[in-house]
């Protein structure tokens, strides 16, 4: 053997690694067995690759590295012999092509296990990129969400299904998902959906799914780099004080008076959200409501101020603080006859033989959640600070300084009555 020839048979001995079986027996029972494993040793670390036999303690014999007391025992050192044999070829072969100085130890196990079983590693490797799907990940992603946040996202999902079909989006890689794919996806919602903020929120969604799947190394590419999501400002929603005041003291139809009862009291409970008022169960012995908000599951508490107790009596329900769950199915439900209702409070006028209702609404565009957005805007105004407003609306509790500051609730409730005197008395 020439000299140059030893030479590459010591450099492939030198960066070969180590075999050799291993029978985990520590703390094992005489009576339960373990799986064989080949240990393969590598720059200093140890990986293990499973065989498909398992043995009793007494079943190995570590210095021999063979199987005893077995009734195949030839057999069975015959298949782990065979295997053995292989693992060695796969890893004299890495070296010879160069591969094995530059792996690591976990490197070397999975493509082990890949040589040794292909079907089964091309049926994980399938299942694997299926999951890593975009539309899978979507879902997945979605199903992780608080039940009203996954209903936003499912509604996403339903206009890419009708964008592109079920069957394609589901073939649709990261990478297929381009610049210009978003850019036709949103030129395809604008079709039924004219409102830019609506559309927005179609890709946000797909934006927050893609910075998980980089986070988990999913992929690298990113269409939202030179795709900026802009807002388009909206109208203010909230009512003046005098608005207010017109609102609360109007003479309106008797079936319309439940209605405005209920969105002066979402008022009076700092716009309190439909589906917190609909939900409370009572009034604890310091005159506060207590409860965890649907949206945010924080714990919220709010003082329940005499003006808002005198409509809460009127409308005591039986299983709930309110009687609107006793009444109607969901909040739902009676949340969009509120707002119908609210839309038409106003003059009206009988017109024709039949005495058609014409409807000259005071603010036709209304809805409950006017409640928060007055009752912030009125707390502002009044030079109620930022980190109050913020707390009273349920905004606090996000930062590092949130977790450790005990907020004074007693500055909300004051906050509260100062908005209270303003608006239903005048009082500053």
């Amino acid at each position: 053997t020439s000299r140059a020839a030893r030479e590459d048979t010591r450099a492939s001995v030198f960066i070969m690694a180590n075999t050799r079986f291993y029978l985990d027996a520590r703390g094992a029972k005489s009576d339960t067995a373990r799986v064989l494993k080949i240990a393969i040793a590598h720059k200093g670390q140890s990986v293990l690759v499973s065989l498909s036999v398992k043995l009793l303690p007494n079943q190995w014999d570590k210095k021999k590295q063979r199987v005893i007391n077995h009734n195949d025992q030839m057999l069975v050192n015959v298949y782990i012999s065979n295997v053995k044999q292989q693992v060695d070829t796969i890893l004299l072969s890495l070296a010879n092509e160069g591969r094995l100085g530059t792996m690591q130890p976990a490197e070397i196990k999975s493509y082990i296990d890949a040589q040794l079983n292909p079907e089964k590693a091309e049926a994980k490797e399938e299942e694997k990129r299926k999951a890593n799907l975009f539309a899978n990940r979507f879902l997945k992603f979605a199903e992780s969400k608080a039940k009203s946040t996954r209903n936003i996202y499912m509604h996403t999902y339903k206009r890419m299904v009708a964008f592109v079909g079920e069957s394609e989006l589901h073939q649709l890689t990261f990478e297929d998902i381009t610049k210009e794919w978003i850019l036709k996806f949103e030129n395809f919602l604008a079709i039924t959906s004219p409102s830019q903020n609506a559309r927005n929120i179609h890709k946000r969604n797909i934006r927050a799914v893609f910075n998980e799947a980089i986070d988990d190394g999913i992929t690298t590419n990113y269409p939202f780099r030179k795709l900026k999501i802009r807002p388009v400002a909206t109208k203010k929603r909230n009512l003046k004080v005098e608005d207010l005041r017109t609102l609360f003291n109007y003479p309106c139809e008797a079936h319309a008076v439940k209605y405005l009862d209920i969105f002066k009291l979402m008022f009076m409970l700092i716009g309190i959200n439909a589906i917190d008022l609909c939900n409370l169960k009572g009034i604890d012995n310091e005159g506060r409501i207590n409860f965890y908000r649907a949206k945010t599951k924080r714990l919220y508490s709010i003082k329940v101020e005499p003006e808002a107790l005198e409509i809460i009596n009127k409308y005591r329900g039986k299983d709930y603080l309110i009687d609107i769950l006793d009444r109607w199915k969901s909040h739902k439900d009676f949340m969009l006859k509120m707002n119908r209702t609210l839309k038409k409070i106003g003059p009206v006028k009988r017109v024709g033989l039949g005495g058609k209702k014409i409807y000259e609404p005071l603010f036709p565009e209304i809805s409950t959640y006017w409640a928060r957005h007055s009752w912030a805007t009125i707390a502002a105004s009044l030079d109620i600070p930022r980190d109050t407003i913020a707390h009273a609306l349920g905004h606090g509790g996000n930062t590092v300084t949130d977790i450790y500051i005990d907020f004074d609730q007693s500055k909300v409730d004051e906050a509260n009555r100062r908005v209270l005197d303003w608006v239903l008395y005048g009082k500053k």
